[in-house]
C-alpha cells in the first residue's frame, strides 16, 4: 500500500463522493476510481458499498480507515521532525485525561514555548488506556496519565499533584448536603463512574465491606457527558476535582480521602526528535527547580 493511495482512500471516506474527493485531490474521477479498484485488489476485501450519489464504507472499509489515518499521521509527524534545522521547532503530540495535573503541565508548556516559539503543540484528549494505546502506536509522544497504571513499558515522571476523588451529584440531592461522602453513603446509591478496571478496582477497595452494595448506573470515560447524566439523576458520579463547575451539581469529596497520582509517561529507549527531547529535558529541571525550593 502506497501512502499517497491511502490518502486519496482518507479523502474519499471523508466525503463520502468520488467526484467531491476528485476535485480536492486534483485528479479526474476515472483516476481516482481505479486507485481505489487497485486498493481493493490489493487487500481482497470490498471497501466501499456504491450508490448513484454516494459511497458508504465497509466494515473493512472502517478498518482501513483507523489504521490508515494512524499511517498517515505518523508519516507526517516523521517528516515533520526531520524538516527541523538549528532551532527547537515542530509539534509535540500530548495525550491526557481531564486531570489536575495538566494545570501544571500546561503551565510547563508555556514556559518551554517562550524560549522555542516555533513549537506548537497537539493535546489528545482521552484516558490512560486510550493515550497508551496512541503511544505504543506512535501518534503521542507523551502521556499525561492517571495511576494506577501499568508503566512498566514506559519512563515517565511523577507530578508533584494529587488528584482528588469525590462525587457530583445534583443540588437537591440528599448527599449535596453533605460534607463528605462516606461509603456507607454510597452504599445502594446508582453510581456513575469510569469504565477503566484498575480504576473500579480502587474504588471497590475504597468501598470496603461495602463494596457488595455497589450499584452501577453507568459507565464512560468522558467528563463532561458523566456528569450530564448526573445533572439528569441518573446516578451520583465518581469523580476527580476539577477547576471547573456544572449548573445544579455539587462536588462532595470522599471520607476517608481517597486521592490518586499522575505520571507523565514516554516508551522506554524510544529515539525521540530534539523538540521532543528537549521538552522532557525542560520539564525535568522545573519540577527538579520546583522540590528544592517548595513554597
Amino acid at each position: 500500500m502506497e501512502l499517497r493511495v491511502l490518502k486519496y482512500f482518507l479523502a474519499v471516506a471523508r466525503e463520502e463522493n468520488i467526484t467531491r474527493a476528485a476535485a480536492l485531490l486534483h485528479l479526474t474521477q476515472p483516476t481516482l476510481s481505479r486507485q481505489l479498484m487497485q486498493l481493493e485488489d490489493e487487500l481482497g476485501v470490498q471497501l466501499f458499498h456504491r450508490s448513484r450519489y454516494r459511497i458508504v464504507l465497509t466494515d473493512d472499509g472502517m478498518l482501513l480507515r483507523r489504521r490508515a489515518q494512524e499511517l498517515v499521521d505518523l508519516a507526517e509527524k516523521t517528516a515533520r521532525e526531520f524538516h527541523q534545522k538549528d532551532k527547537l521547532r515542530g509539534e509535540i503530540s500530548i495525550g491526557s485525561g481531564d486531570l489536575e495535573g495538566m494545570s501544571l503541565l500546561a503551565e510547563l508548556l508555556a514556559s518551554f514555548q517562550q524560549l522555542h516559539p516555533e513549537v506548537t503543540y497537539q493535546i489528545c484528549t482521552g484516558n490512560a488506556d486510550q493515550t497508551k494505546e496512541r503511544i505504543e502506536g506512535g501518534t503521542l509522544d507523551l502521556g499525561l496519565l492517571l495511576e494506577p497504571v501499568d508503566i512498566s513499558k514506559y519512563d515517565f515522571i511523577r507530578m508533584p499533584v494529587q488528584e482528588q476523588w469525590g462525587v457530583l451529584v445534583h443540588q437537591d440531592d440528599p448527599l449535596a448536603q453533605k460534607d463528605k461522602i462516606t461509603p456507607d453513603d454510597l452504599a445502594d446509591v446508582p453510581l456513575i463512574i469510569t469504565h477503566r478496571e484498575l480504576i473500579q478496582q480502587e474504588m471497590e477497595r475504597w468501598f470496603g465491606a461495602h463494596a457488595q452494595r455497589i450499584q452501577v448506573a453507568a459507565t464512560g470515560n468522558l467528563p463532561y457527558n458523566m456528569a450530564l447524566l448526573a445533572g439528569a439523576r441518573i446516578g451520583a458520579y465518581l469523580t476527580l476535582k476539577l477547576h471547573c463547575t456544572y449548573d445544579n451539581l455539587r462536588f462532595v469529596p470522599l471520607s476517608p480521602p481517597l486521592s490518586s497520582s499522575t505520571v507523565l509517561a514516554w516508551k522506554k529507549a524510544e529515539t525521540f526528535s530534539p523538540v521532543v527531547s528537549g521538552l522532557i529535558s525542560h520539564i525535568k529541571k522545573c519540577l527538579s527547580t520546583m522540590s528544592d525550593h517548595p513554597e
